[in-house]
Protein backbone atom coordinates (compact mmCIF):
# COMPACT_ATOMS: atom_id res chain seq x y z
CA UNK A 1 0.00 0.00 0.00
CA UNK A 2 3.06 2.17 0.73
CA UNK A 3 4.44 2.11 -2.29
CA UNK A 4 1.88 2.20 -4.46
CA UNK A 5 1.17 5.93 -2.76
CA UNK A 6 4.94 6.67 -3.75
CA UNK A 7 4.86 5.48 -7.20
CA UNK A 8 1.68 7.84 -7.32
CA UNK A 9 2.94 10.43 -5.35
CA UNK A 10 6.39 10.59 -7.53
CA UNK A 11 4.46 10.41 -10.97
CA UNK A 12 2.31 13.32 -10.09
CA UNK A 13 5.78 15.27 -9.35
CA UNK A 14 6.96 14.23 -12.51
CA UNK A 15 3.93 15.54 -14.76
CA UNK A 16 4.43 18.78 -12.53
CA UNK A 17 7.74 18.93 -13.76
CA UNK A 18 7.25 17.97 -17.15
CA UNK A 19 4.64 20.66 -17.63
CA UNK A 20 5.68 23.14 -20.98
CA UNK A 21 5.96 26.87 -20.25
CA UNK A 22 3.33 29.11 -20.33
CA UNK A 23 5.09 31.60 -22.95
CA UNK A 24 7.10 30.68 -25.31
CA UNK A 25 9.77 32.83 -26.75
CA UNK A 26 9.14 34.69 -30.42
CA UNK A 27 12.01 33.20 -32.80
CA UNK A 28 14.35 35.55 -34.34
CA UNK A 29 14.63 37.69 -36.56
CA UNK A 30 16.93 40.13 -38.21
CA UNK A 31 16.12 43.24 -38.58
CA UNK A 32 18.11 44.58 -41.56
CA UNK A 33 18.57 48.49 -42.10
CA UNK A 34 16.38 50.38 -44.06
CA UNK A 35 18.35 53.34 -45.13
CA UNK A 36 19.42 54.11 -48.13
CA UNK A 37 22.79 52.46 -49.56
CA UNK A 38 25.75 54.69 -49.82
CA UNK A 39 27.42 55.64 -53.15
CA UNK A 40 30.95 55.15 -54.31
CA UNK A 41 31.45 58.24 -54.53
CA UNK A 42 29.76 59.06 -51.09
CA UNK A 43 32.15 56.94 -49.81
CA UNK A 44 35.08 58.61 -51.17
CA UNK A 45 33.64 61.80 -50.15
CA UNK A 46 33.27 60.83 -46.53
CA UNK A 47 36.81 59.50 -45.93
CA UNK A 48 38.75 62.32 -47.48
CA UNK A 49 36.71 64.46 -45.46
CA UNK A 50 37.57 62.69 -42.50
CA UNK A 51 41.54 62.65 -43.53
CA UNK A 52 41.49 66.46 -44.53
CA UNK A 53 40.16 67.44 -41.13
CA UNK A 54 42.42 70.02 -40.03
CA UNK A 55 42.53 69.09 -36.05
CA UNK A 56 42.89 65.13 -36.88
CA UNK A 57 45.54 63.48 -34.59
CA UNK A 58 47.44 60.65 -34.81
CA UNK A 59 45.42 58.22 -33.29
CA UNK A 60 42.16 59.26 -35.44
CA UNK A 61 44.76 58.90 -38.64
CA UNK A 62 45.83 55.29 -37.58
CA UNK A 63 42.18 54.68 -36.40
CA UNK A 64 40.54 56.00 -39.56
CA UNK A 65 43.09 54.10 -41.98
CA UNK A 66 42.43 50.79 -40.01
CA UNK A 67 38.88 51.22 -40.94
CA UNK A 68 39.06 52.02 -44.28
CA UNK A 69 41.71 48.97 -44.71
CA UNK A 70 39.58 46.54 -42.80
CA UNK A 71 36.80 46.74 -45.83
CA UNK A 72 36.85 44.59 -48.13
CA UNK A 73 38.10 47.27 -50.99
CA UNK A 74 41.70 48.79 -52.06
CA UNK A 75 41.27 52.41 -51.24
CA UNK A 76 40.97 55.09 -54.26
CA UNK A 77 43.58 56.86 -54.84
CA UNK A 78 42.39 60.05 -53.72
CA UNK A 79 41.25 58.57 -50.25
CA UNK A 80 45.14 57.67 -49.63
CA UNK A 81 46.08 61.05 -50.90
CA UNK A 82 44.24 63.00 -48.33
CA UNK A 83 45.46 60.03 -45.30
CA UNK A 84 49.31 61.12 -46.92
CA UNK A 85 48.47 64.86 -46.82
CA UNK A 86 47.41 64.09 -43.21
CA UNK A 87 50.21 62.36 -41.98
CA UNK A 88 52.29 65.05 -43.46
CA UNK A 89 50.33 68.08 -41.61
CA UNK A 90 51.52 65.75 -38.35
CA UNK A 91 54.63 65.19 -39.79
CA UNK A 92 54.26 61.17 -39.11
CA UNK A 93 56.71 60.00 -42.47
CA UNK A 94 56.46 56.69 -40.80
CA UNK A 95 52.12 56.53 -40.94
CA UNK A 96 52.99 57.17 -44.25
CA UNK A 97 54.90 54.50 -45.40
CA UNK A 98 52.70 51.69 -43.83
CA UNK A 99 49.41 53.60 -45.30
CA UNK A 100 51.52 52.67 -48.39
CA UNK A 101 52.42 48.91 -47.91
CA UNK A 102 48.86 48.66 -46.29
CA UNK A 103 47.35 49.32 -49.94
CA UNK A 104 50.07 47.17 -51.58
CA UNK A 105 48.90 44.30 -49.21
CA UNK A 106 45.16 45.41 -49.94
CA UNK A 107 46.14 44.76 -54.08
CA UNK A 108 46.88 41.44 -52.96
CA UNK A 109 47.77 39.06 -56.15
CA UNK A 110 46.38 41.69 -58.72
CA UNK A 111 49.93 43.07 -59.68
CA UNK A 112 48.57 46.26 -61.61
CA UNK A 113 46.69 47.55 -58.95
CA UNK A 114 49.56 48.69 -56.16
CA UNK A 115 51.76 50.33 -59.80
CA UNK A 116 48.25 52.40 -60.93
CA UNK A 117 48.09 53.47 -57.31
CA UNK A 118 51.75 54.86 -57.43
CA UNK A 119 51.29 56.14 -60.66
CA UNK A 120 48.73 58.03 -59.52
CA UNK A 121 49.59 59.32 -56.45
CA UNK A 122 53.34 60.10 -57.57
CA UNK A 123 52.71 64.12 -58.24
CA UNK A 124 51.42 63.64 -54.45
CA UNK A 125 54.44 62.10 -52.92
CA UNK A 126 57.00 64.09 -55.35
CA UNK A 127 54.86 67.36 -53.14
CA UNK A 128 55.14 66.02 -49.92
CA UNK A 129 58.58 64.03 -49.95
CA UNK A 130 57.29 60.60 -49.19
CA UNK A 131 59.52 57.88 -50.40
CA UNK A 132 57.59 54.61 -51.27
CA UNK A 133 58.85 51.71 -49.58
CA UNK A 134 60.40 50.48 -52.83
CA UNK A 135 62.67 53.62 -52.81
CA UNK A 136 63.80 52.82 -49.39
CA UNK A 137 64.28 49.05 -49.82
CA UNK A 138 62.26 47.74 -46.89
CA UNK A 139 59.23 46.27 -49.40
CA UNK A 140 61.86 42.85 -49.33
CA UNK A 141 62.01 40.97 -46.17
Amino acid sequence: MFRAAVRLSLSGVRSLARTQPRCQAPLASRCYSHGKEETDEEFDARWITYFNKADIDAWELRKGMNTLIGYDLVPEPKIVEAALKACRRLDDMASAIRILEAVKDKAGPHKDIYPYMLQELQPTLAELGISTPEELGIDKV
